[in-house]
């Protein structure tokens, strides 16, 4: 994963679910002994070129390009570099089974590594920008064309695909003709360890300093058009003027930070809370560490997820995994995340209008919530890392099993 690193905090830059999930299955696979070396670019001076991070996982920063100042969009010109010193890396070292690759941009950087050393490639895309230019915000810029053709290079080299839904597969296959048989399903999943029930709510709100009796909702992740906080924001000023008795003990809480090189959009957002007159309702805070997250979401009446697209959406199931009833968008893997009615509520669209009607009416059911939560723990129960990890491990065991058949028939 090179357009980011595993060390990074999540929800600021571009630090989201994908570091997250490199990290949690890494240390699944390395617990049942699997060695597991992270390589990144190197984008800060903060760390040494090789950090271990114990129990057989390493991150290894590849020295490529300035180490400020380089934004996600200006990565493509660095691929060829990149991947010669990904080349050099895989060569002066340990001996590597399999590649693999996370998001296009290391897709497209393991390649010629892969071609080159006849090591298999397993690639998970975790967001493709088809499926995001048929869903975009209003005014966000749609992916370019150099992602759209890197990212079917990728799905023609690699030897299997990883998607995290059955839609996900699907898209795959309708949207870049990828072949059904190299396509397998492996659901991210939540530290069930971490995000618990755990005290609950009365202690998470006493811990930070929110009233006993708030009506909260939070959102937690990285402050984007696609992630569609300003939905919220727009949902929130419209439910304190149809439902206005709620005004006094309603909180909304925005949690994260600037996405990438866009560091105008909180600030964006800070001034929309103040033009709608809901500066008394809507709060912001940076991002938070993922332990300290677990208390934002015991903490929370509702967590919202109302993004325009999501291949899962792991903020939805850290929240259920925590008790808190969870607001999405239906689209993408929130379908999968959020067991509409059960767990949480999916809701058609972005209209701020209907997202403000399901949340007022969420508020004044306390009853249903209670329902809601026992629903959103039952749920996220279902999807541990460990099994993302033991799926993951079985498709590197097809793709070794596969080359060594073929190399079998050619002798």
């Amino acid at each position: 994963m090179v357009h980011t690193s595993p060390l990074d905090q999540a929800g600021t830059g571009d630090a989201g679910g994908m570091n997250i999930y490199v990290c949690e299955s890494a240390n699944q696979m390395a617990a049942q002994g699997i060695k597991v070396d992270i390589f990144t670019r190197r984008a800060n001076n903060d760390h040494p070129d090789i950090v271990d991070l114990g129990n057989g996982v390493r991150v290894i920063h590849l020295n490529v390009g300035p180490v400020d100042g380089v934004t996600k969009e200006q990565l493509p010109k660095l691929i060829p570099e990149l991947s010669q010193a990904f080349k050099i890396a895989l060569t002066s070292g340990d001996k590597y089974d399999v590649i693999h690759s996370h998001y296009w941009i290391s897709g497209k950087v393991a390649m010629p590594v892969a071609d080159d050393l006849n090591i298999p490639l397993v690639h998970t895309m975790h967001t493709m920008a088809r499926v995001k230019n048929l869903s975009l915000a209003e005014g966000e810029t749609p992916e370019p064309m150099i992602r759209v053709q890197g990212e079917a290079q990728v799905v023609a080299a690699a030897d299997a695909l990883i998607a995290n839904t059955d839609a996900e597969a699907a898209s795959l296959v309708s949207l870049y003709e990828a072949c059904p048989d190299n396509v397998s399903v492996v659901s991210p999943g939540v530290n069930l360890s971490m995000f618990t029930v755990g005290s609950g709510k009365a202690a998470s709100r006493k811990n930070l300093d929110f009233p006993a009796d708030a009506l909260l909702i939070t959102f937690v992740g990285r402050i984007q058009p696609h992630k569609g906080p300003e939905i919220l924001i727009r949902s929130i000023a419209e439910m304190v003027s149809h439902s206005p008795a709620l005004r006094p003990k309603l909180q909304t809480l925005i949690v994260g930070g600037a996405s990438g090189a866009n560091g105008s959009e909180v600030d964006r957002m800070k001034e929309l809370v103040q033009w709608l007159g809901i500066s008394d309702v809507v709060h912001f805070a940076p991002p938070v560490g993922r332990e300290g997250l677990a208390d934002y979401y015991r903490a929370s009446d509702l967590v919202c997820v109302p993004s325009y697209s999501e291949s899962f959406g792991l903020v939805a199931l850290e929240a259920q995994a925590c008790g808190t009833p969870v607001v999405a968008s239906a689209v993408g893997g929130l379908r999968t995340a959020v067991a509409d009615g059960i767990s949480g509520v999916l809701v058609d669209g972005h209209d701020p209008r209907a997202w403000s009607s399901v949340l007022a009416r969420l508020l004044q059911e306390p009853q249903r919530r209670v329902l809601l939560s026992m629903g959103a723990i039952e749920h996220a129960s279902h999807f541990g890392w460990d099994a993302t990890s033991r799926g993951t491990l079985d498709i590197y065991d097809q793709v070794l099993t596969a080359r060594a058949t073929q190399k079998k028939n050619i002798s």
